[in-house]
């Protein structure tokens, strides 16, 4: 009878570290998912109009971010007490733990991504002569940021963060040229806008992913010695910067246009 309560003793603090490990290891899971909920309420509501811009970056993914760092805290707490009992609390607090990890981690690199990058959000290859728009200004009637060059000081910061953005020159004639460009276009699944042939104009709108954002870009197509010169523009509709959007954009559209035949 000594021997049973003696086991008995022993195992109880055990079983009260598993038990509240279990708990822990629940509630880092519930605190990742909901903050994985905030995260996708800030996206998706802003592209659903329900949610105002400012709110979704500065309130839903903002706290998104931090309850995903509580979460991943709990959670890692959770995993080492969990380390040695049951398999089920491991594995929830491992969840957990990636969970609320990716929900810091996404906002977490946008943010570091903008503090290296200058608060700019109109990206050309030709910051002297830019591309015009034309087709595309009637759908940013409402849009905050003018259609217009920002001038020396833009060109300046862009040539300073995107030196490699460059103009394409192709060894064909501007008709072929424009041909390509066009193709390219439709290879990156932007909507098309306007396609002017004889003006060597391409007016098109890219949507970003998460937020919905509209990205308005023109290509101009010029004659360039015995070939053709290939200038991209892209502008963002909102925000003062662009974490780097448009001249990714920019650079993977002049990827398309190597590549292609």
């Amino acid at each position: 009878m000594a021997n049973v309560r003696a086991v008995t003793a022993t195992t109880a603090p055990a079983v009260g570290r598993r038990s509240l490990a279990a708990k822990l290891a629940w509630v880092g899971f519930a605190l990742a998912v909901v903050s994985a909920l905030m995260l996708l309420n800030g996206a998706f509501g802003y592209r659903g109009g329900w949610v105002p811009l400012r709110q979704a970056l500065f309130t839903w993914l903002r706290w998104g971010a931090y309850l995903g760092g509580a979460a991943s805290v709990v959670s890692i707490v959770a995993a080492i007490a969990s380390v040695r009992g049951p398999r089920r609390p491991l594995m929830v607090a491992l969840a957990g733990l990636v969970l609320g990890a990716v929900t810091l981690g996404v906002p977490a690199s946008w943010r570091l991504t903008a503090n290296g990058l200058p608060p700019i959000h109109d990206i050309t290859t030709d910051t002297q002569d830019p591309p015009q728009f034309v087709a595309v200004r009637p759908l940013r009637a409402n849009a905050p940021n003018p259609t217009e060059y920002g001038g020396p000081k833009i060109a300046a910061q862009q040539r300073a963060a995107y030196p490699e953005l460059q103009p394409l020159i192709v060894d064909l004639p501007p008709d072929q040229a424009y041909e390509r460009a066009l193709a390219a276009v439709r290879a990156m699944g932007w909507e098309m806008v306007a396609a002017e042939a004889d003006e060597g104009r391409i007016e098109a709108t890219d949507t970003t992913v998460w937020f919905g954002f509209k990205d308005d870009v023109v290509i101009r197509i010029r004659p360039e010695a015995n070939g053709s010169r290939i200038d991209v523009r892209s502008l963002s509709r909102v925000g003062g910067g662009d974490v780097g959007t448009n001249a990714e954009r920019i650079r993977r559209y002049l990827q398309e246009l190597r590549t292609s035949r």
